[in-house]
């Protein structure tokens, strides 16, 4: 890693102090301990203590179309990236549109908060590709209790005038890793349609192809390990060489790999080389068998909604960390003669 390119941990200050600029913070101030304060203290230590305070329960997760969707469009601007001749380039621009759990109004009122928090997954679209390829796959996750970020890459997305420069994937963990950051501290402020929905310990990452290429650099290359994700989605992605670095080392986290079995793109080796790179680690292969490079990602087809069932079911075992929803994933993702899963360095059989 070039010493001007900043670490995640870095990249997350960097986007707190920014959020810090877009909403205002409201500040507590707590006084001291008065006698009468101090001598109910006293008689608390003392008195029989009462029922134990119940914790918050967990939001309900994991059923397609369980809330109502919202959506709220940000524009997160990122520290500098690096340019081809290695110099640094930016502030590097980065559009999310932010879809959200709600819970729905009655006929005369407006949707109101769900009661959360919820697991944040964010998710880079492929080269030329934005979020709007993949409407009903991240409407589908929000839809089950999901805070889903798509962002829009300032040099390889569908915009007019992105530039069209694939070699500023080199930039992408680092945009993601900001996003992040930035979102986690919106979630911490009092005010604001994010405030308060985002459980900071449950955060995944998501992408198709390019985007692929960059959730699995930030969450399994030690050039760009962000080890606030605890969980990755890969979608038709590759090792991206020049980042360099070792993919899946130790310690990195659950991972879902999906392929189509007939994708001219990214063909299924590239998935499954990074599938195999460690096999001691919680790895899924997904096939879907026949699917090409944008089918089973883009649309509202037959295995589209097989790839949100399956996807929904890994994030709610491994993100929101419900371990009922290991047989919901075995069980959505073995569909016979149209798609396979298999874990563990196994290889779907033919």
């Amino acid at each position: 890693m070039s010493r001007r390119q900043r670490s995640p941990a870095a990249r997350r200050a960097a986007a707190a102090a920014g959020a810090t600029a877009v909403v205002a913070l409201a500040a507590a101030c707590a006084g001291g301990q008065g006698p009468a304060a101090a001598a109910r203290s006293a008689n608390a230590r003392t008195a029989r203590p009462g029922p134990a305070a119940r914790p918050a329960p967990r939001p309900a997760l994991g059923s397609i179309g369980r809330y109502a969707v919202r959506q709220v469009r940000l524009g997160l601007a990122g520290p500098a990236g690096i340019g081809p001749d290695g110099s640094q380039v930016g502030p590097r621009d980065l559009p999310a549109l932010v879809r959200y759990p709600t819970a729905a109004g009655g006929r005369r009122s407006a949707p109101q908060h769900a009661a959360g928090p919820f697991p944040l997954v964010v998710f880079a679209p492929g080269f030329l590709q934005c979020d709007g390829s993949y409407a009903h796959l991240l409407h589908a996750w929000a839809s089950a209790g999901y805070v889903v970020a798509a962002l829009t890459f300032p040099r390889t997305s569908c915009r007019p005038g992105a530039g069209a420069d694939e070699a500023d994937l080199r930039n992408q963990p680092g945009d993601v890793s900001f996003a992040i950051g930035r979102l986690l501290a919106l979630s911490r402020h009092s005010h604001g349609p994010l405030a308060g929905l985002v459980n900071p310990r449950q955060v995944a990452v998501a992408g198709h192809s390019d985007g692929g290429d960059t959730v699995a650099a930030l969450a399994g290359n030690a050039c760009c390990t962000d080890h606030v994700v605890v969980a990755a989605i890969v979608l038709a992605g590759a090792e991206w060489p020049p980042l360099g670095g070792k993919y899946f080392g130790a310690g990195s986290p659950p991972t879902l790999f999906v392929q189509g079995s007939a994708d001219p793109i990214n063909p299924p080796w590239a998935s499954m080389q990074l599938y195999q790179a460690d096999i001691t680690g919680v790895r899924y292969y997904l096939d879907v068998l026949g699917a090409g490079h944008l089918v089973p990602y883009e649309g509202g087809g037959a295995q589209e909604r097989l790839v949100a069932r399956v996807t929904i079911a890994f994030l709610d075992r491994y993100a929101a960390g419900q371990r009922s929803a290991s047989a919901s994933l075995i069980r959505r993702g073995n569909v016979a003669g149209v798609a396979k899963l298999v874990s563990g360095g196994a290889l779907p059989s033919s």
